[in-house]
C-alpha cells in the first residue's frame, strides 16, 4: 500500500507547518488547509485517509466541516483538534462521527499513536466491509442454482423470509441439499447482512459443551473456565445464528433454547445476569421432527416455536431439471479453483448424471465434479471420468460376467457384435483406443470391426 494521506486543517500557520514537518518525517503524505471551505475542496478532490480538524476555524467551523465531510465520505477518519475549555464541543463532534479528539497544546508522540491506531482501525473496517461484501456475493440468493419449479418456489420463499422480520426459520431437507447455503442466503439478503452469521453443528458438539458454546460462560463456572467467554448468541447479536442438526440436540439443552426463543434473553453458564440479544435463529435438520416428537426425543413446544416459517428443500432427484445447471456451475467454480479449462460434459456422461438417483444430493454432485476436474486433463468430462457407482447404478455394462439368453427364434451373432461395438464407442464418446479396451480387443482388431459394421 502507498503512503497514507493526511489532511491538516487549522487556521494557525505555525501549527500547520509543525504538523506537516512531523508527519512527513513519519512517512505520511501531508496536505494542509487554513479554512473549512478549502478543507472540503481537498477532501472532495484528494480523498485523504485521515483529517486532523481544528474546531475553531474562520468561516464555517470545524463541526460544520465534519458534518459536510461525513456527507462526502461516511468512512473518513476525522480527529478533532480542540483548545482547552471546549471539551463539550469535542464530545459533540464524537457523537457526529469523529474518531477522537486531541487538546492543544498537544504531545506529538501521543498524536502519532492516535493517528496510527485510527488508520489501523480504518483499514480493519475496510477489510471487514470487503469480506462482508465478498460473503454477500458468494452466499447471496443468486448463488442458489435452481430452474426447476420446486426450487423456484423455494427461492421465492427465501426472498420473502430474508426481507421479513421473522426471528425463527426451520429449514428441512435431506443431507446434502444445501441447508446451510439457504441459511446464509437468508442472512446475506436481509437487513442483518452487515452483522455476524454464526453457525454450529449441534450433533458435532458434546452436550456438556453445547450450552457453553451457545450461551458462553463466566470465569470459574467449571474447572477449565479460566476466563469469561461470550457464546454464539452474544457474538451474533444483531445478526443470525444457524443451528445445524437441531434434531440431535439433547432434551435438556432444548429446554434452555426454548427459553432463549421465548424471552430473547439468556445467562452465561455460571452467570446470574440476564443478557438480551436480537438474533434471527435459523435451524436445520434432516430428521422428521414430528416423528422425533412421537419418540419423545424432541420437544413439541420447541418444534412449534422453531417452525414459525418452515422451509422444505427438495432432494436432487426431485429436481432433475437442476442437475445440468449445477454441473455447469461446479465446472466453472473448479476451473477457477484448479486452473483448469474444462468446457463441459459429453452427451453420454450427461445421460448418466441425469439418471443417477443422487442419494448424497448436491454435496455428492459437487464432489463428483471436483474429483473429475482434479484427476482429468481433457476439455470434456467423459463417462469414464465418472465414478463407478454412477455408471453402475444407471445400468451400463457391468464389470461382472455377461449374462443373457438366446431368444427362441435365434439371433444374428454379427448383430450382437455390431451392437457391442456401437455401445463401446458410445460409452467412451467415440475414443477408439478406450472403446477397444472395453471389449478387450487390440486397436487393429477393433478398427477392423468398425469398418466391417460401417462405423468408419
Amino acid at each position: 500500500m502507498g503512503k497514507h494521506k493526511i489532511l491538516v486543517v487549522d487556521d494557525e500557520h505555525l501549527i500547520r507547518w509543525s504538523l506537516e514537518q512531523n508527519l512527513s518525517k513519519q512517512g505520511y503524505e501531508v496536505l494542509t488547509s487554513g479554512s473549512g471551505e478549502d478543507a472540503l475542496r481537498l477532501i472532495r478532490d484528494e480523498s485523504p485517509d485521515l483529517v486532523l480538524l481544528d474546531i475553531q476555524l474562520p468561516g464555517i467551523n470545524g463541526l460544520e466541516v465534519l458534518q459536510k465531510a461525513k456527507d462526502l465520505d461516511g468512512e473518513l477518519i476525522v480527529i478533532m483538534i480542540t483548545a482547552l475549555g471546549v471539551l463539550e464541543t469535542a464530545v459533540k463532534a464524537m457523537r457526529m462521527g469523529a474518531y477522537d479528539y486531541i487538546g492543544k497544546p498537544f504531545n506529538l508522540d501521543e498524536l502519532a499513536i492516535t493517528i496510527k491506531k485510527a488508520l489501523e482501525t480504518g483499514e480493519l473496517k475496510r477489510e471487514v466491509a470487503h469480506l462482508r461484501s465478498e460473503q454477500s456475493r458468494h452466499f447471496g440468493i443468486s448463488n442458489l442454482i435452481g430452474d426447476s419449479r420446486h426450487m423456484q418456489n423455494v427461492l421465492s420463499l427465501i426472498k420473502k423470509v430474508a426481507q421479513s422480520d421473522a426471528s425463527t426459520v426451520l429449514v428441512q431437507g435431506e443431507s446434502g441439499t444445501g441447508k446451510e447455503l439457504v441459511a446464509k442466503a437468508i442472512h446475506y439478503e436481509s437487513a442483518r447482512a452487515d452483522k455476524p452469521f454464526m453457525a454450529i453443528n449441534c450433533a458435532a458438539v458434546p452436550e456438556t459443551l453445547l450450552e457453553s458454546e451457545l450461551m458462553g460462560h463466566e470465569r470459574g463456572a467449571f474447572t477449565d473456565a479460566k476466563v469469561q467467554k461470550k457464546g454464539l448468541f452474544e457474538l451474533s447479536d444483531g445478526g443470525t445464528i444457524f443451528l445445524d442438526e437441531i434434531g440431535d440436540m439433547a432434551m435438556g439443552m432444548q429446554a434452555k433454547l426454548l427459553r432463549v426463543l421465548e424471552e430473547r434473553t439468556f445467562r452465561r453458564v455460571g452467570g446470574s445476569k440476564d443478557i438480551s440479544v436480537d438474533v434471527r435463529i435459523i435451524s436445520a435438520t434432516n430428521k422428521d421432527l414430528l416423528e422425533a416428537i412421537a419418540d419423545k426425543s424432541f420437544r413439541a413446544d420447541l418444534y412449534y416455536r422453531l417452525q414459525v416459517i418452515p422451509l422444505f428443500l427438495p432432494s436432487l432427484r426431485e429436481r432433475k431439471d437442476d442437475i445440468l445447471p449445477l454441473v455447469e456451475h461446479f465446472i466453472a467454480h473448479f476451473n477457477r479453483e484448479f486452473g483448469k479449462s474444462v468446457k463441459g460434459v459429453s452427451p453420454m456422461a450427461e445421460k448418466f448424471l441425469l439418471e443417477y438417483p443422487w442419494p448424497g444430493n448436491i454435496r455428492e454432485l459437487r464432489n463428483v465434479i471436483e474429483r473429475a476436474i482434479i484427476l482429468e486433463n481433457e476439455e470434456t468430462l467423459l463417462l469414464e471420468h465418472l465414478p463407478q457407482e454412477i455408471v453402475g447404478k444407471a445400468g451400463v455394462l457391468s464389470s461382472g460376467p455377461l449374462s443373457f439368453q438366446i431368444p427362441p427364434e435365434g439371433i444374428d451373432i454379427e448383430e450382437v457384435e455390431r451392437e457391442l461395438i456401437r455401445q463401446s464407442l458410445e460409452l467412451t464418446d467415440g475414443n477408439q483406443s478406450k472403446a477397444a479396451k472395453k471389449l478387450n480387443l487390440g486397436i487393429d482388431a477393433f478398427r477392423y470391426r468398425m469398418k466391417k459394421f460401417g462405423f468408419l
